[in-house]
């Protein structure tokens, strides 16, 4: 979709389709990586807001505390990994969808030492008020280079320029990966910030946080992906007002599915709960031959 080939396309129709040139495109290397980099950063900074939680309400149990430091570590780690190939990505955006990239930083001109945009409010004539912008920065990310030349929105037709809201998407996935690498730093130099408690109210309510931004980030990446490859639903073939289905059935289809993934998230509910309910965290341990000597207070 954002970057098609594996076929031909004969008198409007296509032909010739080959998948895995299709599933292997340019973008899989990129794609693929960020999706699984972001997907563990989510997973570990669940289950640090988990930890947290449990320490928040009084838990004196070793193994939240050892709990804490694994996930947030690893969030640290994964989060890290992440914007590195963030970092890919917007130089795979240079390459291959240079209006995206320029939709993103509200970049018209075309030209080299090009800043990046932070924030900030645009009016119909495309002027920037209350940005912040970072000399070189967006030539940077695109090539590595304050010189390397950024292709600006004005070269694309009106109609085939992405929204430019997706600017705000960027920004914001942007701040999120800040404080996913940002608050696992504060719990691994805490030694070193005033005050005496190990684990000060404050950060954990900031762990407590992180699976909630972590899940915020995924959504806006995919809210940047997709919004940002319009009007396009298959890039520089296929339009989205030309897929638009007629099917009387989608309708019935996404109810379906809606009710099929309340029954499964009930019954997740149902199930963690009452497995957790009878049971804590240390007992199973316990019982696994997993709790070392000490018990809890170890």
């Amino acid at each position: 979709m954002n970057q098609p080939q594996g076929f031909e396309l004969v008198n409007g129709m296509f032909t010739n389709v080959n998948p895995f040139v299709a599933m292997f495109n340019p973008a899989t290397p990129t794609k693929v990586s960020h999706v699984l980099a972001s997907a563990y950063t989510t997973s570990a900074a669940a289950l640090a807001s988990i930890a947290a939680y449990s320490l928040l309400r009084g838990s004196k149990s070793v193994y939240f505390k050892k709990a804490l430091k694994l996930t947030v570590i690893s969030t640290f780690v994964f989060a890290v990994t992440t914007v590195a190939i963030g970092d890919f990505s917007g130089k795979f955006l240079a390459k291959y969808q240079p209006e995206k990239l320029a939709a993103m930083e509200w970049h018209f001109d075309t030209m080299r030492e090009a800043p990046l945009i932070y924030g900030g409010l645009i009016d119909e004539n495309h002027d920037i008020k209350y940005a912040l912008k970072i000399p070189y920065a967006l030539s940077i990310l695109a090539g590595n280079r304050p010189n390397t030349e950024v292709i600006g929105l004005n070269e694309f037709p009106e109609e085939e320029r992405p929204p430019l809201m997706i600017h705000y998407f960027f920004d914001l996935k942007v701040t999120n990966g800040v404080l996913l690498v940002l608050i696992p730093l504060l719990y691994m130099f805490r030694k070193k910030l005033p005050g005496k408690k190990p684990y000060p109210k404050w950060l954990l309510v900031c762990i407590l946080a992180l699976g909630p931004t972590a899940m915020v980030a995924i959504w806006l990446g995919w809210f940047l992906a997709e919004i940002g490859r319009q009007p396009w639903i298959v890039r520089g073939y296929m339009k989205v007002s030309e897929a638009a289905t007629t099917s009387p059935n989608v309708g019935w289809m996404l109810l379906l599915f809606i009710i099929l993934y309340l029954v499964l998230s009930v019954s997740a509910i149902k199930v963690l709960s009452r497995l957790f309910r009878n049971k804590s965290a240390e007992e199973e341990m316990k019982l696994l031959g997993l709790q070392g000597k000490g018990g809890s207070g170890q």
